[in-house]
């Protein structure tokens, strides 16, 4: 490959590449597409196109892995997909339970084959999926769950699907106790595939009860497998790592000893205060997934404050035109972790190999190995005075940020222009920050969106 020279190389960044053990000064390669070559030096004069990307960081493309990206069918809840993708600075998306054994088709029709980004899933262990992110309680009992159906619905799509999405929270622990999650332990069983549980109160507890959610995570953590996944380690919600005296509960430990991983799962319900004390106990999450969806992409009121269902809640009242910047982002939720303490190459990990290692494709993606597709992300860790905000609107300070700066797909550049970007996040050339719009004109806009090609250059 070096002799035919290359297509593209990116020339002096910081290459981050956890599979391998790379961090430091080096230039990447690409020729047709995939990584040709990553050494101390390319010549350039090999090269169709250089690109300059020192004094940032070079890393293997983005994964998310928890997004919601089945749009309309999951009503005002599911996002676009390149939004949340390509255009936002990631490759992959794990769309964490919107599909169903009942409506996967659609999913792989509309959404996988349909998007520029690569999109794959944890399939709902309900039957209706997620629609409306998982609003109406009543959908999601253990009558809703159909093993077989959902065992033949992955075995037909088993290139798509990484695992089974469930729930153990006060709201269906008050009305089922976990029979919910030993039927989603039953198809992780029959099909092989790790189970991705759903921590934190999502639905109000039943008329008359009151969930211990230290005893509630004393009869759900003894089910889970090496494999599985805790998600929502850092919510403000009961029911999650932390008693009401802020100290992890033992079990958790024993849980990740035996094998179980855990997802921050940053979504509205990220608390800084719960962050610091299960980081200061000795926890750090080993993937990172955004939980981006539509309740929760601007500052507004509603569910975006609440990170939880209440029966007086107006889901609409949480979109319906606000014109506050967009909340956060993958690349944010990388930096909240960065001022909480962690390690810019454990950040870089938990969004690469880590979570390729999850979603069982490290033979595929998470690495810049040569002979693989060029997924690559180049990103700027700005130096500052900034001010970061959790999911209840509460302050702290960095003296660092990760912004996307580009993305390559394939060796094909895109550029972070997404409208659910935080302002300071997307591409500077050009953007201004939108005006207020209603729910209506916004419909039109994601129309018009859907309707232009993603802004891309090709590398070459």
């Amino acid at each position: 490959m070096t002799q035919r020279g290359y297509d593209l190389i990116l020339k002096g960044g910081r290459v981050i590449d956890p599979a391998s053990g790379r961090d430091g000064t080096f230039d990447v390669g690409i020729t047709g597409g995939k990584i040709a070559a990553v050494a101390p030096s390319l010549a350039k004069a090999k090269a169709k196109k250089v690109l300059d990307v020192s004094g940032k960081l070079v890393t293997p493309g983005l994964i998310d892995t928890h997004a919601h990206v089945y749009q309309y069918v999951a009503g005002p809840f599911g996002l676009n997909a390149d939004e949340v993708g390509l255009q936002s600075g990631v490759s992959t998306l794990v769309d964490q339970g919107g599909p169903a054994c009942l409506t996967i088709d659609g999913f792989r029709k509309h959404v996988v084959e349909g998007s520029k980004t690569r999109v794959q899933c944890f399939i709902s262990t309900y039957l209706v999926g997620g629609l409306d992110g998982h609003r109406f309680v009543q959908l999601y009992s253990p009558d809703g769950i159909n093993v077989n159906a959902t065992v033949r619905s992955i075995e037909k799509n088993r290139d798509i699907v990484r695992g089974i999405k469930s729930h153990a929270e006060p709201g269906n622990y008050s009305r089922w106790g976990v029979e919910v999650l030993k039927k989603s332990k039953q198809i992780g069983r029959e099909t092989g595939l790790p189970v991705y549980i759903h921590l934190g109160t999502l639905w109000p507890e039943k008329d008359g009860a009151k969930v211990d959610s230290q005893q509630l995570l004393r009869e759900v953590l003894p089910l889970m497998e090496p494999g599985d996944i805790l998600a929502h380690p850092f919510t403000r919600h009961p029911s999650g790592f932390t008693d009401a005296q802020g100290k992890v509960h033992p079990l958790v430990f024993e849980a990740i000893a035996k094998g179980v991983t855990i997802d921050v799962g940053r979504g509205a319900h990220f608390s800084v205060d719960v962050a610091r004390r299960v980081l200061e106990a000795g926890v750090l999450p080993h993937t990172l997934g955004a939980d981006l969806h539509g309740y929760n992409i601007s500052r507004s009121t509603g569910y975006s404050r609440s990170g939880q269902f209440r029966d007086d809640e107006n889901p609409d009242a949480a979109i319906a035109g606000s014109s506050a910047e967009p909340a956060f982002s993958l690349h944010y939720a990388m930096s909240e972790l960065l001022a909480l303490g962690a390690p810019v190459p454990h950040i870089v990990a938990m969004v690469t190999s880590n979570a390729a290692k999850m979603i069982r494709e490290e033979a595929n993606m998470g690495a810049l190995a040569v002979g693989r597709a060029a997924d690559v992300a180049v990103i700027d860790l700005q130096q500052g005075d900034f001010t970061l905000k959790d999911g209840g609107g509460k302050e702290f300070k960095s003296t660092q940020r990760f912004r996307p700066a580009f993305t390559l797909k394939d060796g094909v550049v895109f550029e972070p222009v997404s409208d659910y970007l935080p302002f300071w996040e997307r591409e500077a050339k050009g953007r201004r920050k939108p005006a207020a719009r209603s729910r209506k004109s916004n419909k039109a806009k994601t129309k018009k969106s859907r309707a232009r090609a993603v802004r891309t250059r090709k590398a070459a």
